[in-house]
């Protein structure tokens, strides 16, 4: 398998994919985290995980590796690391319809979120309507729709451990 550090995906890329690990638990070495990123295509040295790490904010806690809560300045942290928090503490559903996504949160949730999504900066988001507890979020295509709603999904499934 040719590694995504060979194939010039570049960091953005990798940093995602820490993010999406790490919004399923905390994760115990960096050694881990680095076969896990190994399994997923990314061939990455310690000193690059460790600059990884440090610039998305991650915090080393009793049980390793994993992402801030605001309380540890996860407010303060990069784009992709806030959108992970806002999935795992207000989303509720997400149902792809076209080129839309519905995503519904416990009420007073679906502004917070929505702000998370767009200041991502993903470019399968067009923008977001957000009412009380619904937003709505318009992708470029079905397909853009389907990938945003996959992305979301994993890193919902955070809430789920």
């Amino acid at each position: 398998m040719q590694s995504k550090r060979d194939t010039g995906e570049g960091p953005g890329a990798r940093r995602r994919a820490i993010v999406e690990l790490l919004a399923r638990g905390p994760i115990a070495s960096q050694e881990e985290l680095g076969e896990r990123l190994l399994a997923r295509g990314f061939d990455a040295t310690q000193a690059t995980l460790s600059r990884d790490l440090r610039g998305l904010g991650v915090v080393k806690g009793p049980l390793g590796y994993q992402l801030p809560t605001p309380a540890q300045g996860g407010d303060g942290a990069p784009p992709e690391v806030r959108l992970a928090l806002a999935v795992v503490t207000w989303v509720s559903s997400i149902r792809v319809a076209g080129h839309l996504l519905v995503v519904r949160t416990p009420p007073g949730g679906a502004s917070a979120f929505g702000l998370a999504l767009d200041q991502a900066g993903n470019s399968d988001v067009v923008g977001t309507v957000a009412g009380d507890d619904t937003v709505l979020v318009v992708a470029p295509t079905p397909a853009g729709a389907r990938r945003l709603a996959r992305q979301l999904e994993r890193l919902q499934q955070r809430s789920a451990r």
